[in-house]
């Protein structure tokens, strides 16, 4: 099946963290090509602490053959050897997020997984580097694509494209 994963950074360097980001995910044993990337987005800090700089943004999406839940366990790993506790508070700066977008047709809603991920049409960061990887995608229970999800999604704040290449 398919699985999109968000990428963001807003501290220490941001496109290194994502690039070593991207480099832990494609060599997970269970990730399997094609390996698609969007753009890099840069892009103002949502609901985080006075004085957070701004994120780079990305969506991935990848192979994956096993339990959602493995694949979410192996983001949250990646981002501890990046140097973010397991306890890190929500909304504020980080070295490396990691998020879990969809998996196939996959949906779950427990507190530790939800699937689809439930703010992903809310997030014009997130929707905007989607829209380059799969912009038909219809996530379960949705019956609009993403690129007419971004459509409407609010104009602020701004994301902006800041690379095409990684």
């Amino acid at each position: 099946m398919r699985a999109g994963i968000a990428l963001g950074s807003n501290r220490g360097d941001r496109l290194q963290q994502l690039r070593e980001a991207h480099r832990q995910i494609v060599e997970l044993p269970d990730v399997s090509p094609p390996i698609v990337v969007s753009s890099i987005y840069e892009t103002e800090p949502v609901n985080c602490e006075t004085g957070a700089s701004k994120f780079l943004n990305a969506v991935m999406e990848v192979g994956f053959e096993r339990a959602p839940l493995s694949l979410l366990h192996a983001l949250r790993r990646i981002e501890e050897a990046m140097g973010r506790s397991p306890r890190h508070a929500p909304n504020r700066s980080r070295t490396i997020d990691l998020d879990l977008l969809y998996c196939g047709d996959w949906t779950q809603n427990t507190p530790e997984l939800q699937l689809p991920h439930p703010r992903l049409h809310l997030r014009r960061f997130v929707l905007e580097p989607l829209v380059e990887v799969r912009p038909d995608l219809k996530l379960p229970g949705s019956h609009q694509a993403i690129r007419d999800l971004l459509t409407c999604v609010e104009s602020e704040p701004m994301v902006v494209r800041a690379s095409e290449q990684w």
